[in-house]
């Protein structure tokens, strides 16, 4: 067999075709065409992120309102942006941005639990993305001091609110941890 009948692959030619190509399970996000990659959360984080996701997940399953996932779970909201949330929640009549396993779309309702040394990733790089495609309700939790910041989007732009609890205007309901 020749070189002449050796097939090639074209090099990705995109921020999205490398990010398609990492190993599935991979910690990375792709914002605005730039690759970030972290290293695995913490005790702390993932301590807190299960309470949080647990009490939501059983509020919405309880409720029949849509579906809680955690992470790792690619959010594709363009060709330039695939973001992992630590927790989202996707109501039901919102449920369509999921096909064949996958988050095509804009969820609900996104909470991000802050880790050592990604505060900033957090509170503005992702900020502006959930921003951008209308996330309605954006919570960042530090797992150290429990504060919550929370984000409502109102006519497009995210007003800022701080707690120490998750109030969610969508699921009408105050989840603490």
């Amino acid at each position: 067999m020749g070189l002449a009948r050796r097939k090639y692959q074209t090099p990705p030619r995109s921020g999205m075709e490398v990010y398609m190509l990492l190993p599935e399970g991979t910690l990375a996000e792709l914002i605005n065409d730039t690759i970030y990659m972290s290293p695995t959360p913490n005790y702390y984080h993932q301590s807190v992120s299960l309470k949080i996701a647990s009490e939501i997940n059983f509020y919405v399953q309880g409720n029949n309102l849509g579906e809680c996932v955690t992470a790792p779970m690619d959010v594709f909201f363009d060709d330039r942006n695939a973001l992992q949330p630590d927790i989202l929640f996707i109501s039901k009549e919102n449920l369509s941005i999921v096909n064949k396993g996958k988050i095509k779309g804009s969820p609900d309702l996104i909470i991000e639990v802050l880790s050592p040394g990604n505060k900033k990733h957090d509170t503005e790089r992702k900020k502006a993305i959930y921003e951008k495609f209308g996330i309605k309700e954006y919570f960042i939790v530090d797992p150290e001091t429990k504060e919550t910041i929370t984000w409502y989007l109102i006519d497009g732009k995210f007003i800022k609110q701080q707690s120490t609890k998750i109030k969610s205007k969508l699921l009408k309901k105050t989840f603490t941890f």
